[in-house]
């Protein structure tokens, strides 16, 4: 990470400190970076003045930012947050980029894009592959496209939230790319469901075939990191099942549109429908396991094993 992005001159605006947004803004303040920040639960933002954070009460008060970055949830919270009442791009000043760090559809992107490039504000579509312990351990990757121009200016500031950004064109590029990302997160997780449960119906502990398939040419970044989730059934949330059938909705209907048949995209979907429906909402999209073992006539238990994230 650069030490000292304050050195740059550019004063910097975060909406959204959820759990992405928390440790993404204070990576920005650890930089050295002037962050001023809004969050819609002022009191979960707070905390970061402690590290130098200036708190603000509603979006537009960002107004005065060269740079403002978003981290929402939603489509509609882009385009509350930006055009909405007090929104960040409804005043008389304006800040000269904004950069969304949201996984939104290229719809909503390129509506907000092209209402602010209107108003001479660029706009980066800049979504990230991560959460929040990822954040912290500095290895969040981030995919952008907007101005190229504009891209070179921000760089500095996207490479210190994490291990690297890929510039990859114009327009609503990264969208496309952040969808097809998030289809093979949804898809991987049925997969890693599958051949665990299948291997411990079989009599093998469920930490035994992770430190194989670690340790294997399929092994991953992502398969480490919820190694300890699936043997500990440690289901606090990092995504959901709701947000991941949201992003398997939209990689759907970009299939649909361009004439790419999604088959086994189609199939996760139903499946994290029916974990939906099972009542898991709210905890982590490893619960995608659990089912797969009631299906299985099965019922787990933590594993008493030493396992790691692999992002210490």
């Amino acid at each position: 990470m650069t030490d000292n992005l304050g050195s740059i001159g550019l004063t910097i605006g975060w909406i959204g400190a959820g759990r992405m947004g928390y440790p993404m803004a204070k990576r920005l303040l650890d930089a050295g970076c002037d962050v001023s920040i809004f969050n819609r639960t002022k009191s979960k933002a707070e905390p970061l003045a402690e590290y130098g954070g200036k708190i603000v009460d509603v979006p537009l008060d960002l107004s005065d930012r060269d740079i403002v970055f978003t981290m929402v949830s939603t489509s509609d919270d882009l385009k509350q947050v930006t055009f909405g009442e007090n929104g960040v791009l409804t005043g008389d000043k304006l800040p000269k980029i904004l950069i969304d760090c949201s996984s939104v559809s290229e719809e909503a992107s390129a509506e907000v894009r092209a209402r602010a490039q209107e108003l001479g504000v660029q706009m980066l579509a800049s979504p990230v592959s991560g959460n929040g312990k990822v954040v912290k351990s500095g290895k969040l990757t981030i995919v952008s496209s907007g101005p190229k121009d504009t891209f070179e200016t921000a760089e500095p500031f996207l490479s210190a939230l994490g291990r690297g950004v890929t510039y990859v064109g114009e327009g609503e590029l990264a969208r496309m790319v952040k969808i097809c990302h998030n289809l093979l997160l949804g898809v991987v997780t049925q997969c890693l469901a599958e051949i665990v449960v299948l291997a411990e119906k079989g009599g093998v502990p469920r930490h035994a075939t992770l430190d194989f398939i670690n340790n294997s040419v399929m092994g991953s970044m992502f398969s480490q990191y919820k190694t300890p989730a699936l043997v500990k059934l440690d289901m606090t949330p990092t995504f959901t099942p709701v947000l991941l059938k949201k992003d398997l909705n939209l990689g759907l209907a970009a299939g649909e549109k361009l004439g790419v048949p999604l088959p086994v995209t189609e199939l996760t979907r139903d499946l994290v429908q029916k974990t939906i429906d099972a009542g898991h909402e709210a905890i982590d999209f490893s619960v995608l396991l659990i089912e797969q073992a009631k299906a299985s006539g099965m019922e787990l238990e933590p594993e008493d094993a030493v396992v790691s994230t692999g992002l210490d």
